[in-house]
């Protein structure tokens, strides 16, 4: 894997929810041309749980084509069965991805000795050929390939290269580097954690796995590549720039109900595919039973997006100029949120 910011892209969908693959075009170009170092195909932000298995193939097969000779295309072929990964593995092969990634086996929550034995070690074992890229985030999966396990396999296999560290706790990802050695590749797997992982000395994380990317590649990649030259301080500008949105992946808010208050949880891709929305980027709502968000949560994305336009308005100007849309426009005109958002009862 080459140090860089890679993009989780979103699927988008039409207005009655099927695959937008003409809006799928523009997105894998709207990457390449503001220099993106790869684009993830059908990941969580993707919303591959939702996607049937066509469409699956579908987005891997043309984000392949279309990073072809420009950038890298990683394929989402995780699953919590064996088989099906082995399957998925073998179409992304077929179309011509640079690596996969595998997501740790969902809900059925094996122990990470049998990840490592039942899963990831016989993908690797069936693509010799194929880069495999472990994806630990226990929040979402419920289970958890251990820093030991990982590198017990990563010795095994040769290609078995790279991690994608979502864990959020620096303290596994200090004790992946210890296991795994110096040669082996970190990447963060959380926007906020990619400055900080980036450099901690015991973790020296080569880039990440960017879902905010989706609205701002230019600024993300200029982000890790400064921080890859050790240009520290311009770095710090640019996250400072981008913090506003790095903040949005997940939307809490306390709502009211006729029986009291609730949390409400509005989880990626929900808030990022709403900006995208409202920017006019070709994005769809999100497959159910992932809906919409709250009106106050849309308020807290909305104000966000304001803050970085209003204060950086160069991080969203590579959008404006793609897709032609005017950010102020878009941001303040109250019709633009028409339909994204309901009200908790």
């Amino acid at each position: 894997m080459k140090t860089g910011c890679y993009t989780a892209l979103v699927t988008p969908f039409t207005g009655n929810g099927e695959l937008d693959t003409d809006g799928l075009d523009q997105l894998i170009r709207f990457q390449i041309e503001n220099g993106i170092t790869g684009i993830l195909a059908a990941g969580t932000t993707g919303e591959s749980p939702t996607l049937k298995w066509e469409e699956h193939n579908r987005v891997i097969a043309d984000v392949a084509k279309g990073a072809k000779g420009k950038c890298l295309c990683i394929a989402g072929t995780g699953s919590n069965n064996t088989h099906e990964a082995l399957e998925a593995v073998g179409h992304a092969a077929k179309a011509g991805a640079d690596a996969v990634l595998l997501v740790d086996p969902y809900y059925n929550g094996p122990s990470s000795l049998e990840i490592r034995r039942e899963y990831i070690e016989p993908v690797a074992k069936a693509f010799p050929d194929t880069k495999i890229i472990s994806y630990i985030i226990p929040g979402r999966t419920g289970a958890q390939l251990l820093p030991e396990d990982l590198a017990l396999a990563a010795r095994n296999f040769t290609n078995i290269t790279t991690v994608k560290e979502a864990t959020g706790d620096l303290d596994n990802m200090r004790r992946t580097r210890e296991c795994c050695g110096n040669d082996f590749v970190i990447m963060s797997g959380d926007d906020s954690l990619i400055f900080e992982m980036m450099t901690d000395p015991a973790i020296k994380a080569a880039g990440g796995f960017s879902v905010m990317s989706n609205l701002a590649p230019k600024a993300m990649t200029d982000l890790v590549m400064l921080l890859d030259q050790g240009k520290t301080e311009e770095a710090e500008k640019i996250q400072k720039a981008l913090a506003p949105l790095l903040g949005l992946v997940t939307v809490t808010t306390t709502e009211t109900s006729a029986l009291g208050k609730v949390k409400c949880r509005a989880r990626n891709p929900l808030a990022l595919k709403t900006l995208m929305q409202i920017l006019g980027m070709p994005a769809g709502g999100c497959r159910p039973p992932m809906g919409k968000m709250t009106k106050q949560g849309l308020e807290v994305v909305v104000e966000a997006a304001q803050k970085v336009q209003a204060d950086n308005p160069e991080i969203f100007a590579p959008l404006a100029d793609f897709f032609h849309v005017d950010i102020e426009e878009r941001l303040n005109n109250p019709e633009f949120r028409n339909g994204l958002w309901y009200d908790y009862e």
